[in-house]
């Protein structure tokens, strides 16, 4: 498979602050990519750090003025299998700041009794999906899985919060994603969450929106803290704009029955 993605950001910085984005492919891939950032319309060079998981984050130190991000990437082929430690396993049990496990093991010890493996996978996924409403602007970022059950409604970062937050509450390793999502409509990043059972990760998207095959990984980490494609630190930076694209050259179809890994 062969994808095409671009992502363009325009942030306000008001006082001097650190900029950090994640917009880049994780390392693993084969990737021609060009990025460029100017403040008012004056270059300048990000730093680049590689993260846990090949995660690639592009960090800015900018002054007062009109930030503007634009990145663009081919990418060819897949990344094949993520090599996981049994550290990684441990981690990825364990309650996190948007993912409420402990709070909601009662629920998913009630819900998904007697299930396990591919099944337990896809009844949490079914169950998120038909609980939850899709419903851009309808909640804040700093909203977790508990708060997302109890208003029946988020967006892709929610839908996956709830996910990882149940299987790990039923003692499954699970983490966030953020992905470019070829076939996503109306275009954006995209979150799902990741599930590891067998000795492998597979990808778990309750809301359905795009090919779980065409996906392409950004971050990984314990929720959206550690995957936010942008975080401001030391000053004060006002969002203004997103625009995101993501192509492929064939769709994949998508079997909800079969297990999927991240490509």
């Amino acid at each position: 498979m062969h994808r095409n993605v671009a992502a363009r950001i325009v942030a306000d910085v008001i006082e001097p602050a650190t900029v950090a984005l994640q917009i880049a492919p994780a390392e693993g891939h084969d990737v021609t990519e060009a990025l460029s950032a100017t403040i008012d319309g004056r270059l300048v060079q990000p730093r680049r750090v590689v993260a846990e998981h090949g995660s690639r984050i592009h960090v800015v130190d900018a002054t007062p003025g009109t930030l503007i991000v634009d990145y663009s990437a081919s990418v060819a082929g897949s990344s094949g299998p993520m090599a996981t430690s049994e550290a990684d396993v441990l981690r990825y049990l364990r309650p996190s700041r948007y993912c409420e496990s402990d709070s909601l093991a009662p629920t998913a010890r009630a819900e998904f009794a007697g299930l396990a493996g591919a099944d337990l996978l896809r009844a949490v996924s079914s169950w998120v999906g038909t609980r939850l409403s899709y419903v851009p602007g309808s909640s804040l970022p700093t909203d977790g899985a508990v708060r997302t059950l109890l208003a029946r409604q988020g967006v892709c970062r929610d839908f996956a919060h709830l996910v990882v937050a149940l299987l790990r509450s039923l003692d499954v390793p699970a983490r966030l994603v953020s992905v470019y999502a070829p076939g996503l409509d109306p275009m954006d990043f995209h979150a799902v969450a990741e599930a590891h059972i067998g000795g492998q990760w597979y990808v778990v998207d309750a809301t359905t929106l795009a090919p779980r095959g065409s996906l392409l990984r950004i971050a990984t980490g314990r929720d959206a803290s550690d995957t936010a494609f942008l975080s401001v630190y030391g000053g004060i930076a006002e969002f203004r704009e997103v625009e995101v694209m993501a192509v492929a050259d064939a769709l994949p179809t998508d079997d909800l029955h079969n297990l999927t890994p991240m490509s």
